[in-house]
């Protein structure tokens, strides 16, 4: 495999550029003219420890990586823009592999309107997917940061949670399938292996007037703390309040886990977390099922310091999530 006859390869299978791209890839640099404000994130996934090659093909790793990507500008109510792909080859991965991997990645961009402008390849120890996303919008008030929320905002999560937890779980348990319907095990497993980053929903809780943002890719409890921790409150969940995945409680009682624990803790949902001034929350509800999702009500922003998930008996659960250095 030549570097150069890859890349050729990856160019012819681009989808069309977006209107601010000027150069994209191809050439030393892109240029663009993006107007108005940028939001820019960088997320990488390496194999071992954010997917397992035997668990997933090829074409799957390529969509997660920009999917998980693409989840922080949905986080901040962003436009999806452009994005730049870094790829790690490993001495046992081929060329026509890593264009199955690349096709994965222009598939989700080409569905969310990313223009793919450039990258890089080299050799490496493990299959490595590293790409940076940039976001627009008109200007930099418009985006929602983790900072805003305030003691008296409702607290909201889009869609459910623990989904992703729990496909992985039946990736390295498959006898647990047992415990669920054929078509809920396998939903669960795309949720994991296929994750969809909420950019609709995003920028409809951006334009509703939601007040702090954040994506569920460590945990609620992990990431809820971090919105806390930026924006110097607490936040106080209610535990039976907490919208989870068809199959997740479920499966989670079979392997021996709290069913509300495991699905604050296991991450990778990429779902929403947001808070809103109440009076923002029906028109928010509103504006999020127009962009095909829901939208619950889990707790409420206090004064103080931290997340408090509490259950009806009154005990809090953990607000553990997944750290990838631990």
């Amino acid at each position: 495999m030549g570097e150069f006859e890859l890349l050729q390869r990856i160019r012819e299978r681009l989808p069309p550029v977006g209107a601010r791209v000027r150069i994209g890839m191809g050439d030393d640099a892109a240029v663009t003219v993006p107007g108005g404000a940028t939001a820019t994130s960088v997320d990488a996934i390496v194999d071992g420890v954010h997917f397992r090659r035997e668990h997933s093909s090829l074409a799957q790793i390529g969509h997660k990586a920009l999917a998980a990507a693409l989840s922080d500008l949905a986080a901040m109510g962003a436009e999806p823009g452009e994005a730049y792909t870094f790829l790690g080859v490993p001495p046992d991965l081929g060329e026509d592999g890593c264009v199955e991997l690349f096709d994965g990645i222009a598939s989700l961009a080409a569905a969310t309107g990313t223009t793919l402008a450039g990258g890089d390849v080299t050799r490496a120890p493990a299959l490595t997917v590293a790409i940076t996303v940039v976001g627009h919008a008109p200007d930099a008030d418009s985006f929602v940061s983790r900072a805003g929320a305030s003691p008296g905002d409702v607290i909201v999560v889009s869609g459910e949670i623990g989904a992703a937890g729990a496909g992985l779980l039946l990736l390295e348990r498959p006898e647990l399938a047992a415990s669920l319907s054929s078509e809920v095990a396998e939903q669960l497993k795309r949720s994991q292996l296929e994750p969809q980053p909420r950019l609709d929903a995003g920028r409809a809780l951006a334009r509703a007037g939601a007040t702090a943002m954040i994506d569920l890719s460590d945990g609620l409890g992990a990431d809820g703390g971090h919105l806390a921790a930026q924006s110097t409150v607490q936040l106080r969940l209610a535990a039976e309040a907490l919208p989870l995945a068809d199959g997740v409680a479920a499966l989670a009682a079979a392997a021996d886990r709290e069913p509300a624990q495991f699905a604050v803790s296991a991450g990778e949902d990429y779902e929403l977390l947001a808070t809103l001034p109440p009076a923002q929350l029906a028109s928010a509800r509103d504006s999020v099922a127009e962009a095909g999702t829901t939208l619950v009500v889990v707790g409420e922003v206090a004064d103080g310091a931290g997340i408090e998930i509490r259950q009806p008996d009154g005990r809090l659960l953990a607000a553990a999530g997944f750290d990838q250095l631990r």
